[in-house]
């Protein structure tokens, strides 16, 4: 798995880059369809490269630390998105000054100067291959010699628990990010909000998460039981969505749940799979989640948008009310699946440590 590991790390981040350099060109060139290509072409290293990173933190980081790097995973995340939020309209209009017009150069330039982020992301993934490579040959990691090889097929053997944690992935997640999408305008015409209170509003979702995201995975590691911290965040984000829709109440108020709620989840959930997945399936098993994740984004964005153009926000906020309940269903579906099989994804964390060493005693 390690090979996958750090080879598709590589070859995902130079997707990344390479993706980036055609968007900035076709911006340069002010030629939409090269734009197109661009973001075609980042998008194919961009979301493959999250399950790489998940893939690398699973191999190492197993039992009561992985939680927290999941935490840790998602805050830095949301710090790249905050950053990139808040520097770009400065570094554009630096441009525009430097240059002294606006139009495609401005633009362009501006996007190859974000593109040394990924110069940078480049750079890390090679270190961390040379720090995997040379950790596996320092500690004698036997990897590949188990017989199993990573293939496409092992979808067929997920188990129940599995499937029933891509579910509460997809409808939680479509709840969030195409909220956000919306969101400033929502705030405008429902709180008669100013744009610039409404663009900070929409932003403390993800300013709350960089912070917790760690504290919670901690805390997680801690005490264990996965599926109850995933009840509660998928119950406060309902309440959230409630409060949203159907009262006028200060928003401030929801968002900061929603915010908390956001990063308890991810920090309960995503480690999940490497419970209930041999380790020769987790690279297919993230891949698959990443895959349906994105895909069930861009059925609901475009739905979202219909229900938004026909019917207003007060549908728009049902629909992701309702969006939020299938989670629920299947959450609660997942916690009577794990007590039936014996599974062991509602451990404590003491009951999950004594385990595996009793496991690596045998």
């Amino acid at each position: 798995m390690a090979l996958y590991a750090w080879l598709g790390t590589i070859i995902f981040s130079v997707f990344v880059c390479i993706g980036q350099v055609i968007f900035a060109l076709g911006a340069l060139l002010n030629t939409f369809w090269l734009m197109d290509v661009g973001r075609f072409v980042f998008g194919i290293g961009g979301e493959s490269l999250a399950v790489a990173q998940n893939t690398y933190a699973v191999s190492w980081f197993k039992g009561k630390e992985l939680n927290l790097v999941f935490g840790l995973q998602l805050s830095m995340a949301r710090i790249g998105s905050t950053v990139n939020m808040n520097i770009m309209g400065w570094v554009y209009s630096r441009v525009q000054d430097l240059l002294g017009y606006t139009g495609p150069s401005t633009l362009g330039l501006t996007l190859m100067i974000g593109g040394v982020t990924c110069l940078f992301s480049l750079s890390c993934a090679l270190m961390l291959a040379y720090l995997d490579r040379r950790a596996e040959k320092l500690l004698s990691k036997e990897q590949g010699k188990t017989g199993e090889v990573i293939k496409l097929t092992d979808v067929k053997d997920f188990s129940l628990s599995l499937w029933l944690i891509f579910v509460i992935c997809v409808c939680y997640y479509a709840a969030i990010f195409p909220f956000i999408g919306l969101g400033k305008v929502f705030f405008i015409e429902k709180f008669n909000f100013s744009s610039q209170e409404a663009s900070a509003i929409n932003s403390i979702v993800y300013i709350i998460s960089a912070p917790m995201s760690p504290i919670f995975g901690f805390l997680v590691d801690k005490l264990g039981k996965n599926i109850i911290w995933v009840l509660c965040a998928v119950i406060t984000t309902l309440a959230s969505h409630i409060m949203l829709a159907f009262t006028f109440w200060n928003p401030w108020i929801a968002m900061c749940l929603l915010g908390v709620a956001y990063s308890l989840l991810a920090c309960a959930l995503w480690p999940m799979v490497a419970f209930v997945v041999p380790d020769h399936q987790l690279g297919t098993a993230y891949g698959f989640m990443q895959s349906i994740q994105n895909l069930g984004l861009a059925v609901i964005a475009i739905a979202a948008g219909m229900i938004l153009d026909t019917r207003g926000y007060l549908f728009l906020e049902v629909f992701f009310s309702a969006c939020v309940c299938l989670s629920l269903i299947a959450v609660v579906m997942l916690y009577f699946v794990n007590h039936l099989t014996g599974g062991d994804l509602n451990w404590s964390a003491k009951k999950r440590e004594k385990m595996q060493k009793v496991a690596a005693t045998e």
